[in-house]
């Protein structure tokens, strides 16, 4: 095989694979059944036709017919008067129209036997479109019924592209909503350790100071109570034991402090 042919066949084998792929049988049957639909109108069309050809011979004929009932009258009328000479010319009209006669009266008869096999064939020719119309409509509803089917199933099980589309995009928002969550946690806690400063409020150094003096001697306080648990140091002092002013300062008795004496030994 010659690569000339092979390059043929192969492009024809991709024609029609891509026609194939593109083809719709529903539009497919429409469109035979508007061709045969077609083909019907124009065996109409050809039965009308051969009708009024039939029909005009046999206004013809008529026609004919009363020339030559005239003509045999007025032969006989100019017998009547004598004038043999009128009678035969009549009579040779009248012969002559017979032969015309004779004529129309066979074209008339291959006409009419045209007329009825047109009129036999469209008769099965509309029986024949019926038929195909009622088989083409039962073709469609199954075509269309069945590619229904394989949408619905596709999508039930997540073969189409929207389908995918539509899982790949909740996938993200899940993937997302996730992330966020995360990071609101990890701010939360940096907030609540003080590694991160919260804006959102009034600033008031002070209390921030008091804050991580706060946090620092409860940090020191559990430090004493596990050194006393584990016997490596006294037992731990409550916090407000530690401050100035829980301090009591101790009550100086005046009564018994002793005065210094007063010269002369007075009292």
């Amino acid at each position: 095989m010659s690569v000339m042919k092979r390059m043929s066949m192969i492009f024809k084998a991709k024609a029609n694979k891509a026609l194939d792929r593109a083809e719709d049988p529903r539009e497919t049957l429409d469109y035979s059944y508007q061709r045969q639909l077609e083909m019907l109108q124009k065996v109409r069309r050809g039965v009308a036709d051969v009708a009024t050809s039939r029909k005009r011979l046999e206004l013809q004929i008529n026609q004919l017919e009363q020339q030559q009932e005239k003509l045999t009258d007025q032969g006989r009328k100019a017998l009547q008067v004598g004038r043999e000479d009128l009678a035969r010319t009549a009579l040779e009209r009248r012969a002559g129209i017979e032969g015309q006669l004779n004529d129309l009266r066979a074209q008339y008869q291959q006409l009419q036997g045209e007329e009825e096999k047109l009129t036999l064939a469209s008769q099965r020719l509309q029986a024949k479109v019926d038929s195909f119309r009622t088989r083409k409509e039962t073709i469609k509803a199954t075509y269309t019924a069945a590619e229904a089917q394989t949408k619905i199933n596709e999508a039930f099980s997540g073969i189409s592209e929207e389908m995918g589309d539509v899982g790949l995009a909740i996938q993200r928002a899940e993937e997302k909503t996730e992330n966020m969550k995360a990071r609101a946690g990890a701010i939360d806690e940096l907030l609540a350790s003080g590694a991160l400063e919260d804006f959102s409020g009034p600033k008031d150094d002070i209390q921030a100071e008091l804050d991580r003096m706060g946090s620092s001697s409860g940090v020191d306080l559990e430090l004493e109570r596990m050194k006393a648990e584990l016997g490596q140091g006294p037992a731990p002092k409550e916090l407000n034991e530690g401050s100035p002013s829980a301090q009591q300062q101790p009550q100086v008795d005046t009564s018994k402090q002793a005065w210094p004496q007063q010269p002369g030994g007075a009292q």
